[in-house]
């Protein structure tokens, strides 16, 4: 006979920041604020990206942004010159933003007069989805030159995502063993109701189908 006891410990370390990233989802609900947690690997174009479609969309919207990284203000600096606020989280070396991280940059940020939010997480295709932030859509940005095996390498973060963006499709040129069919069916395959859009933030090739996927996501949250 065992002199010891065996006890099973099955609550999720994750629980505490899920509940509490719910209640930041409903107080953003109330408040009309769609909050887009936008996510990708370091230098796969998250910052470009925003750049074009705050472009498109600061005429309709009011537009802010929280830059996320381990440390500087290069990204905020860019995104300040588009004219829409924006601030700087310093992770304090920490590869992701949880849900109270993202509740103090909001405070900071001030959503009651925003319509579109976005979070710029930290560049990193792991932490980052494991980390419920409250916000109300997931988004990633997956870039050619990175290869189209990521969604096996890093199925979680694709699993999470409602919209994939295939960025730098004016490359496929050159990184011509990337393959844009596989790809699809790699991210449909672990994520069968994940939308896929083909981008350059370079050129904009494919951007009309972001734009309009904001649009009518923003649209339906306020519905």
């Amino acid at each position: 006979m065992k002199e010891y006891k065996v006890i099973e410990v099955k609550r999720s370390i994750f629980e505490d920041n899920n509940a509490d990233a719910d209640r930041l989802r409903q107080e953003l609900r109330e408040q009309k604020t769609f909050l887009l947690n936008l996510m990708s690997s370091p230098g796969a174009g998250k910052t470009t990206t925003l750049k074009r479609t705050i472009e498109a969309l600061k005429g309709e919207m009011k537009i802010g942004v929280m830059e996320a990284d381990i440390d500087s203000e290069v990204d905020a600096a860019a995104i300040a010159k588009t004219g829409v606020r924006a601030i700087q989280i310093h992770t304090g070396g920490m590869c992701h933003l949880d849900a109270d991280m993202t509740r103090q940059g909001i405070k900071e940020l001030g959503t009651k007069e925003l319509d579109f939010v976005v979070l710029e997480n930290v560049g990193n295709l792991v932490c980052p989805a494991e980390f419920d932030t409250g916000s109300t859509k997931n988004a990633m940005i997956l870039s050619v030159p990175e290869g189209d095996d990521k969604p096996l390498k890093y199925p979680l973060m694709f699993t999470i995502c409602d919209v994939v963006l295939v960025n730098k499709c004016d490359t496929l040129c050159v990184f011509d063993d990337f393959d844009k069919d596989r790809v699809k069916e790699r991210i449909l395959d672990l994520n069968p109701k994940a939308e896929v859009i083909f981008v350059s933030a370079k050129t904009g090739e494919g951007f009309d189908g972001w734009i309009e996927w904001i649009r009518r996501s923003v649209k339906e949250y306020n519905s």
